[in-house]
């Protein structure tokens, strides 16, 4: 009975371990995800390539244990933050803590 505790006990905290709150980065090579602490940030679409951006807009998500997210992390909701039309290019970043919270921001720059 002891062995069926124990094993019963360890499978939930592996199943806790594995993080909820995670935040998958789509990158060219393949996902980043760090399971203790992450913090990505790297260009995610170039549309245009101009000289200058005279307007910087974001746009976040987070979410907790996976059971609270709250947020609109769109490009179209960073851009219209920061009264984009013209969108040179969008970068991201993403934060992840223990997969406890984790966070998702869009960084539209642009005219």
């Amino acid at each position: 009975m002891k062995k069926l505790i124990v094993c019963s006990l360890a499978g939930v905290v592996a199943s806790f371990m594995t993080g909820c709150a995670g935040v998958s980065v789509p990158t060219q090579g393949g996902y980043v995800y760090g399971w203790i602490y992450s913090d990505v940030s790297a260009p995610h679409t170039v549309l245009a390539a101009s000289g200058g951006s005279a307007k910087v807009g974001t746009a976040s998500a987070s979410s907790i244990l996976g059971f609270f997210a709250t947020g609109d992390a769109s490009t179209q909701s960073a851009a219209s933050s920061a009264g984009i039309t013209k969108i040179h290019h969008v970068d991201y970043n993403a934060k992840n803590i223990l997969g406890l919270w984790a966070k998702y921001t869009v960084t539209v720059y642009g005219e």
